[in-house]
């Protein structure tokens, strides 16, 4: 197979996004915006999905919705610079906050997915408590951008117990999104050792984890897709990832 250049990846990300506008409908501006996912079921894969196929060439780049939306903004701009897609798995109360970044992040091509609402331990809540934190950060997503998202996350935790598990499907999410990468960049180590560690780990199908809100990854982020590039892996949504 040959190399993936970014090149390509951006003349990919320029047709989706041609497409999606084609296609599209109208953002509460006036102008065309690119149409909104809803969750897929794919019963072939189980409820909580660490990693995608090993078999072919594409990673997901996941990041949690929080934090500065100066920095979240300078992310999706240098991702896209490189023709890379993303995931975002945002918290309830950061769109509060920031209620057009919803519409930024989907207009870019990336994919926007639920982390609960207020970013707390959800697997030591009780079932009401942890329930109202994944349902009221879909409603949320809902009332921006027309669906709950692609995506459910649990927060403070890599995985979700069983209970969080039912509780997400109960609210419209099948599969709970896990990671096999943890780039640990919300230590904040410096911008060198969060990228030595995603390129360290990443492999065909990995899911990683990062986050807004953190200058390190900002500047991390150029080196990780310059080296997925030179590796010829081509950073994907989530929904990419498993489709």
């Amino acid at each position: 197979m040959g190399r993936v250049t970014a090149t390509d990846r951006r003349a990919v990300l320029l047709a989706s996004a041609g497409l999606a506008l084609a296609a599209g409908c109208a953002s509460s501006s006036g102008a065309v915006a690119r149409p909104v996912r809803s969750p897929g079921r794919a019963p072939a894969l189980p409820a909580q999905l660490t990693h995608g196929p090993r078999d072919r060439p594409r990673v997901a780049l996941t990041f949690h919705g929080d934090g500065d939306p100066a920095t979240a903004r300078a992310l999706l701009t240098e991702a896209e610079k490189y023709g890379a897609r993303i995931t975002v798995l945002a918290v309830g109360t950061w769109l509060d906050a920031h209620p057009d970044l919803a519409r930024r992040i989907l207009d870019g091509g990336h994919d926007l997915g639920n982390h609960t609402l207020r970013h707390l331990d959800i697997n030591a809540m009780t079932e009401t408590e942890a329930r109202e934190e994944i349902t009221a950060c879909a409603e949320r997503l809902k009332r921006l951008t027309g669906s709950i998202g692609t995506w459910f996350r649990p927060s403070r935790a890599p995985v979700a117990t069983p209970l969080v598990t039912r509780l997400a499907r109960e609210a419209g999410y099948p599969h709970v999104l896990s990671y096999d990468v943890d780039s640990l960049d919300f230590t904040s180590p410096g911008a060198p050792v969060v990228a030595r560690k995603v390129l360290a780990e990443i492999r065909e199908g990995s899911v990683v984890s990062l986050h807004f809100g953190y200058a390190d990854t900002v500047a991390a982020l150029p080196v990780v897709l310059e080296e997925l590039d030179r590796r010829g892996l081509a950073a994907v949504t989530t929904t990419e990832l498993f489709s």
